[in-house]
């Protein structure tokens, strides 16, 4: 399964992947994206499209 990197100094809390991926991704009111859960199969292609959407480009994944 890929790993998520997140590149904390581009991140600017759109929340974008929250909305793709809400059991994977939180993002406070005032701060950066927070993983909050490992990636399942079953959640693999909403982190992709979190992934794709993130206007900043803070978030990757790596693949294994």
């Amino acid at each position: 399964m890929p790993r998520i990197v997140v590149d904390e100094d581009l991140c600017q809390g759109h929340a974008m992947c929250s909305l793709e991926a809400p059991d994977v991704f939180e993002v406070p009111k005032h701060g950066t994206v927070q993983l909050i859960g490992d990636i399942t199969a079953s959640h693999l292609e909403a982190v992709r499209l979190a992934v794709r959407h993130c206007p900043t480009g803070a978030l990757a994944l790596e693949e294994d």
